[in-house]
């Protein structure tokens, strides 16, 4: 087997209940994403935009849909010979089959798979966060520096820093100080989630942590403190992009409604760094005599016969004669039936909203703040919570 300069380790197998029904069925990176991608995508093409062909995802919670839309990689070229894209979900071992206990349990319990390739370095990524990196700079400045872990970071706002692993940096950079989700934090800069190890440091901090009893084996909680009080050389590499957790009913509606910006942060349409799905190959949309469309991301399938304002739909959707679809995201093979309204929501894949009906607050532009509606199969759900208006 050819060694692997650098082999990333994908994280995917979050539960995403803070999604509520939108994760009901389905893992969080498999939810649909700004019309024609899922949540994964971003994580899949950014390591092809980085020239990094292989990758390891380790799956979990409900991955029958995740695995069959990965397939065997080919709709993000990771379907090379010599490395390539693996599935690699919990299996029984020595001590009984168990879920992954943490981050770091799932990568401990993979190290054979890393060990195959003998890579120089892993980059650990996570499946359910949305931006564009090339993370060949981030290893750029992992070499430049000596480093044995470098942790991408941005700046987040003060008043969120408890919800963030914060790291505290001298002067070139290096990491002295590392808390996770601090209620009072002496530095904005928050882990995103984004590290790379040179592989003998990771391989030995993931055989320490199993052997503690006393650890929930996961990076920010466990192996991060313990490299630092080991003396380890810990990097923070500032990542100057957009990027968005979107773990939350409101951080996923605020994030797909920033494509609609007249100068969106993300750029889906950056040749450089571009974002591949695997998407159905469906017949272009359809726009009927009556249709209204205006400042809108219409996917591929889409039938509209009525109005549709700063919105989203994802493929396959139908809105009928007289629907309104307002401020809203319709995800996959939702149908809009003729004169129902929908306001403020995020309608749930393959639902049918009955005709007539209306679901969400019209807000109008005058107010600031908004509350979204999830439209399930149950055909109402409230679990949005306030959100500032995107007028």
């Amino acid at each position: 087997m050819r060694k692997k300069e650098t082999v990333a380790m994908l994280l995917a197998g979050g539960q995403g209940s803070r999604l509520g029904s939108l994760t009901r069925r389905i893992a969080k990176p498999a939810v649909s994403f700004g019309g024609k991608y899922r949540i994964i995508d971003f994580s899949l093409s950014n390591c092809v935009n980085s020239k990094i062909d292989t990758v390891g995802v380790l799956t979990q919670y409900k991955p029958l849909l995740l695995n069959s839309y990965i397939g065997i990689g080919t709709a993000w070229d990771l379907d090379d010979v010599y490395g390539g894209v693996h599935i690699l979900p919990p299996f029984m071992g020595e001590g009984g089959g168990n879920w992954y206990k943490g981050t770091a349990n799932a990568i401990y319990h993979n190290m054979d798979f890393i060990s195959y390739y003998n890579p120089e370095y892993v980059l650990i990524i996570s499946g359910d966060h949305i931006y564009q990196m090339d993370y060949s700079l981030m290893l750029d400045f992992h070499k430049k520096n000596g480093a044995d872990l470098t942790i991408s970071v941005i700046e987040v706002p003060w008043e969120e820093t408890s919800r963030f692993g914060i790291m505290t940096c001298d002067s070139n950079g290096r990491i002295i100080k590392f808390r996770e989700k601090p209620q009072a934090a002496d530095s904005n800069l928050a882990s995103m989630g984004i590290y790379i190890f040179d592989w003998p440091i990771l391989e030995q901090a993931l055989l320490e942590d199993e052997a503690n009893p006393q650890s929930d084996h996961d990076f920010g909680k466990n192996v991060i403190p313990m490299l630092l009080n080991q003396g380890k050389k810990l990097y923070a590499y500032r990542f100057r992009g957009y990027w968005k957790d979107v773990g939350t009913i409101d951080s996923y509606y605020e994030a797909n409604m920033d494509l609609l910006s007249r100068k969106p942060q993300l750029d889906l349409y950056d040749s450089n760094l571009r974002i591949f799905s695997n998407s159905d190959e469906l017949a272009p949309h359809y726009v009927g005599p009556n249709a209204k469309i205006t400042n809108a991301l219409i996917s591929n399938g889409c039938i509209v016969m009525g109005e549709v304002n700063h919105s989203i739909l994802a493929p396959g959707v139908i809105v009928g004669e007289g629907a309104k679809v307002i401020d809203s995201i319709v995800l996959p093979n939702a149908v809009i039936s003729d004169g129902a309204c929908i306001y403020s929501a995020i309608v749930g894949e393959n639902l049918e909203v009955p005709p007539g009906s209306s679901f969400g607050l019209d807000h109008g532009a005058k107010l600031t703040q908004r509350v979204i509606t999830v439209v399930d199969d149950n055909l109402l759900a409230k679990e949005g919570g306030p959100q500032e208006a995107l007028a």
